[in-house]
């Protein structure tokens, strides 16, 4: 699979991707570009639920690699997405307690990809990001991820804080990752969790805070007062683990 191309440009290798069923994180178009084919792209996105965001033509022009966009690039998923109940599915087919990862407003791509990537090598079941306000399953995240993409699902659901609140019915304890929390090697982490990293810029968002069980953090003891997203997920899913190997 080529890694390198996830954007489809021009009207016509939308549409088509569109009536194929591929994987489309979200269609920019051109501000003021609604008419025409253009028209139809955006009823068939809307349909299927795909972000239309309105862009400058410059913004087109800066990321297009074709030079012919034609007013209009999808910028597709270069893995399928999963549902959360493939994710669960995963941990029941290997008799374990589930063990999610679930990214508030992960922007970055590098960001999104290295948790990915040790999401895998702590062997949690999936990871779970909203379809609005974040990366999603690009190239970058491909890359960053050292193929992770390949091994661990990711779900794409559109309420963060209702799927906390379905995971929960499902007996599943969420953590949210804060520095107003109890540290980490206080809290029962084991079982079936759920782990909820905040973006990078503001954190977790307050509704999503709400819906959490309880609140964790990392100890700190330099200058700096917090980590980075991806560096703190890292450190958050290991002691996870810690825990529960320790079961």
């Amino acid at each position: 699979m080529d890694n390198t191309n996830d954007k489809i440009e021009g009207r016509n290798p939308v549409m088509e991707a569109l009536k194929a069923g591929r994987e489309i994180d979200k269609i920019m178009i051109k501000k003021g570009g609604r008419e025409g084919s253009i028209l139809s792209i955006v009823k068939k996105a809307k349909e299927m639920g795909i972000i239309i965001q309105e862009v400058e033509k410059n913004k087109l022009d800066s990321i297009s690699q074709t030079g012919n966009h034609q007013g209009v690039i999808a910028v597709a998923a270069v893995c399928q997405y999963a549902s959360v109940d493939d994710i669960l599915n995963r941990a029941d087919k290997r008799g374990e307690a589930p063990f999610i990862i679930i990214c508030d407003k992960i922007t970055d791509p590098h960001n999104l990809g290295s948790i990915l990537r040790s999401a895998n090598c702590v062997g949690a079941h999936g990871v779970i990001i909203p379809k609005r306000n974040s990366a999603g399953l690009g190239s970058t995240v491909a890359k960053t991820s050292a193929g992770a993409v390949e091994y661990t699902p990711v779900a794409r659901v559109t309420n963060i804080a209702r799927t906390i609140d379905d995971l929960k019915q499902r007996g599943i304890w969420i953590a949210a990752a804060d520095m107003d929390g109890e540290l980490m090697y206080n809290v029962n982490l084991s079982g079936a969790i759920g782990l909820v990293i905040g973006s990078e810029g503001e954190g977790i968002g307050r509704l999503v805070k709400e819906k959490c069980d309880f609140i964790v953090k990392i100890p700190m003891f330099g200058e700096i007062a917090s980590l980075n997203a991806s560096v703190a997920a890292g450190v958050l899913m290991y002691e996870i683990l810690r825990q529960r190997e320790k079961m």
